[in-house]
């Protein structure tokens, strides 16, 4: 199978700063591409220049959307209030890497533009714009509709003066036990430097001064991060009390003998990006844990405060945050009326047992291939009668995936188990089970991720647990992060060996296994065992295999399979069949597929594509895109399986599953894994999703061609239906 010129080894890879190595700067915009006749080569069709969308606003886009989630009155209350906590905590990721890379790369002078051709100094200012838009939205469906909701349900933010004299007292005792030991008030004068504040840290800005006379003295006083943001306070209903409620109310007892004058809440975002050099000849473990200890005094890209905030306070925070030799631009600084940090608003959602302000809880099933009457099924004798797809939350992660684990972990006739581990929960059931694996005696391979972003610290955790157990741990591959989400088992059966397999699209992770909608293949076919030996082979040894039977990789054969795949529906799009592609993954950004796609739509091929954050294609436009359909659906579940369909069931069409999203990271600089799903009961199932999801009669956002996304709107009296509820209701009914 050939490659695209994107396709490099791991070691010639392109860094996020670098050019596309083989794209020539964008021809003049064309007002329309000229018609595609039967002679026309691919190459010989013209594309505008303009047909990229930016894809940082895009991102922005996509939270927008979540935000509309908590907008949306018929979204039951404390969810609102999750989403808006989810909206929080994007946009400090956002911030922590995509906008601390645009500055970088502004502030560094380098010329690099994306494809949409802005320049990097044009995109912050836009970003900015759009995000303080973004931001008051946030506020104000808190402060408006969110927070007065609550409060009419019994559940209420409350202020030191909404406080009676005697739940004050309480809180005086709550202050002195269990907040005041562990706040150091650091004071700014010229025997003491600005403190260093922390990234996401709260922190109240403290002016005071001597009673008898003296000039103004700033003081921070940081929010401790190690007890709740919120104090629940005994009585009526249930109130919460912010934590730096309390603080203020007692600085008098921080700063004794002062007056204080005012004082005022702030927030620094910083550069949270880790870059390892694991080129050089050192351990990649060291060089992680030395970049993590750096991570916390990256430059500051954001500083949110109070709206109450007065200027001359304000003007002393970003004059002393600027980094060194730069200044903070005004853009930076973001004012929050009402609740500073959203965030927070997770410990109030978790804390109020509530069920009628919550999504109805339900029990994911267990696939009815895994069950034999009342009792559960062992997974290798369920394997060895075909494959099975299971699809998470839907159908359950721990008597699927997990379950797969524990019985080959078990299982005496199992010689070995294989497997990679991107993301795990804290006490992970997989872990427990490789751990017990290894201690029976059974070899246990983990390559263990350990460069997955803001999960650097808990995955070194589990390499030293894994390798004190007597686990084989490799850490992932120089130049590349180890994305794939696979498990091998070989296991001894008579006088032979037989490999049971899982690849999944998800991680293996237990807790996001009940709140991420996501596919998990597992077979026993001998093809997917032999590729997926030969693929760990690579990853734990010096194999340089590219070409595999059933598996498409990354980083040599994702894009340029796909790609290939597209052209084959647009070269036979004339015949029974074909002339379709349908796509779902969680962003589309990479120029190679997205041209490839306008392409396909040229020649008639009929284009879904179900995005649910990131997408630089504009759909819908004449000549280039008309036959393009571009959804995004959000819900209760995050949209997070990777899905790709090839013609249809007629002809030969295929389907495809696996880890990788359509972004140059993935297909460039990452190890990505998908496999083609055979198996008949499997491709329907997928083929129903698909076509449900783009159907009429079911809620989505759409992207419009230029560039904003639209919900869609009920034409009938019945409301559009809620693709996951249709979902979750269909697996209740079956039993599955």
């Amino acid at each position: 199978m050939g490659t695209t010129p994107r396709d490099r080894s791991p070691r010639s890879g392109r860094t996020p700063t670098d050019p596309p190595a083989t794209r020539s700067e964008p021809a003049p915009a064309t007002a329309a591409p000229p018609a595609r006749g039967p002679d026309t080569a691919p190459d010989e069709l013209a594309l505008p220049a303009d047909r990229f969308l930016n894809r940082e606003l895009s991102w922005l886009d996509f939270n927008a959307r979540v935000l509309s989630l908590a907008e949306e009155p018929p979204t039951p209350l404390l969810e609102r209030a999750k989403f808006l906590a989810i909206f929080g905590s994007n946009l400090d990721e956002f911030y922590m890497v995509r906008i601390a890379a645009l500055k970088r790369r502004y502030q560094t002078g380098l010329p690099v533009r994306g494809p949409d051709r802005l320049p990097a100094r044009e995109q912050l200012s836009v970003i900015a714009a759009r995000n303080a838009d973004l931001v008051a939205r946030q506020a104000r469906c808190f402060t408006e509709e969110v927070e007065p909701a609550l409060a009419a349900e019994g559940i209420r933010i409350v202020t030191w003066a909404d406080l009676v004299t005697a739940e004050r007292d309480r809180l005086r005792g709550y202050f002195r036990e269990q907040v005041f030991p562990v706040l150091t008030p650091l004071a700014v004068d010229p025997a003491h430097p600005f403190p260093f504040i922390s990234g996401l840290s709260l922190n109240l800005a403290v002016l005071v001064r001597d009673p008898d006379g003296g000039p103004e003295l700033f003081a921070r006083v940081k929010v401790p991060n190690n007890v709740p943001r919120f104090v629940q306070v005994p009585g009526d209903g249930v109130r919460f009390l912010p934590v730096e409620e309390v603080i203020a109310a007692h600085l008098g007892q921080l700063f004794s003998g002062m007056q204080v004058v005012e004082h005022h809440l702030f927030r620094v975002t910083r550069n949270a990006d880790i870059e390892v050099d694991d080129d050089r000849d050192e351990d990649l473990l060291q060089a992680l844990e030395r970049e993590l200890a750096r991570r916390r005094f990256g430059p500051p890209v954001r500083l949110e405060v109070a709206a109450s905030i007065t200027d001359h306070v304000l003007d002393l925070l970003v004059r002393e945050l600027a980094p060194p030799d730069m200044t903070m631009d005004s853009e930076d600084v973001l004012r929050v009326p009402g609740l500073l940090d959203h965030s927070a608003l997770w410990q109030m959602y978790d804390e109020v047992d509530r069920p009628d302000l919550k999504y109805r809880p339900f029990v994911p099933a267990t696939h009815p291939r895994f069950v034999e009457g009342e009792t559960p099924r062992s997974v290798f004798a369920t394997l060895r009668e075909g494959d099975v797809l299971v699809h998470h939350p839907y159908q359950s992660f721990s008597t699927s995936v997990q379950r797969f684990i524990e019985q080959a972990a078990g299982d005496p006739h199992v010689l070995a188990i294989k497997q990679t581990l991107y993301r795990t929960s804290g006490d992970s059931p997989i872990v427990d089970a490789l751990i017990d694996a290894a201690e029976a005696g059974k070899q246990v391979v983990v390559l263990v991720e350990i460069k997955a972003r803001f999960d650097e610290k808990a995955n070194i955790g589990w390499v030293r647990m894994l390798e004190r157990a007597g686990c084989h741990v490799v850490y992932g591959l120089v130049g590349l992060k180890t994305h794939c989400k696979t498990a091998l088992v070989v296991r001894q059966e008579g006088g032979h060996i037989r490999r049971y397999c899982h690849i999944g699209t998800g991680n293996y992770h237990p807790k996001t296994a009940r709140l991420y909608e996501d596919y998990g293949f597992f077979t026993a076919d001998p093809e997917v065992g032999a590729d997926l030996t030969d693929l760990f082979n690579v990853l734990t040894g010096y194999s340089r295999q590219t070409a595999y039977r059933r598996l498409l990789v990354a980083p040599h054969g994702i894009r340029s399979g796909i790609i290939e795949r597209i052209e084959r529906e647009a070269a036979l799009v004339d015949e029974p069949g074909h002339g379709l592609v349908q796509i779902k993954v969680n962003a589309l950004v990479d120029e190679d597929v997205v041209d490839a796609l306008y392409r396909a739509s040229q020649a008639g091929v009929r284009v879904d594509l179900v995005v649910r954050g990131m997408c630089t294609l504009r759909p819908g436009v004449p000549g280039l895109s008309e036959h393009i359909r571009v959804r995004s659906i959000l819900g209760r579940f995050l949209e997070h399986a990777r899905v790709f369909r090839f013609g249809t069931d007629g002809g030969a069409g295929e389907f495809w599953i696996g880890s990788a999203d359509l972004m140059h990271r993935n297909l460039d600089r990452r190890v990505e894994a998908m496999v083609q799903v055979t198996d008949p009961a499997a491709r329907a199932e997928l083929a129903y999703v698909f076509d449900l999801s783009m159907s009429n009669e079911v809620d989505a956002f759409e992207l419009c061609s230029d560039g904003t996304w639209q919900q869609r709107a009920s034409t009938g009296a019945e409301p559009l239906a809620d693709l996951q509820e249709l979902l979750l209701n269909r697996a209740l009914a079956r039993g599955d």
